[in-house]
């Protein structure tokens, strides 16, 4: 790696860690989300070139990924709700795992899809009833 490239990087990885310190938690949660759909779109391109390792260790992050939002899941919250998000979330762990030992970009697909819908409606909560949730980091 060049000189160049690995000041860079280490300037994205600076810049990035500032954002997670400085974060509240609901962008913490979308910082989460995005990072998994960054890692499902690495993947799918990973799965097109037939670069397996890649594509595993990518698959690998965003299960990680959907792993840390299913456990940061508020369980003093609706238990439909969170019963519901486990289950998804479980879900898409479980598709993208198919994902990686068959090579199916149409489950990663699946699961950005779904994923996405789950950060719009993120997105949509209100700022004062993101302010608000001062206890867990999230119900989604």
């Amino acid at each position: 790696m060049s000189p160049s490239r690995s000041a860079a990087r280490e300037y994205v990885q600076v810049g990035a860690s500032t954002r997670v310190t400085s974060a509240d938690p609901h962008t913490l949660i979308l910082m989460l989300m995005n990072g998994a759909l960054d890692f499902m779109a690495i993947a799918k391109g990973s799965m097109q070139r037939g670069a397996v390792d890649e594509k595993g260790r990518s698959l690998s992050r965003a299960i990680a990924i959907i792993d840390g939002l299913r456990a940061s899941l508020d369980r003093s919250a609706s238990a439909e709700l969170t019963d519901n998000l486990d289950d998804l979330y479980d879900y898409m762990g479980r598709r993208l795992l198919h994902a990686n030992l068959r090579d199916d970009t149409a489950a990663v697909d699946e699961v950005a899809g779904l994923l996405r819908e789950i950060r719009s409606a993120w997105e949509a909560i209100p700022p004062d009833l993101r302010q608000r949730a001062d206890a867990p980091a999230a119900t989604l």
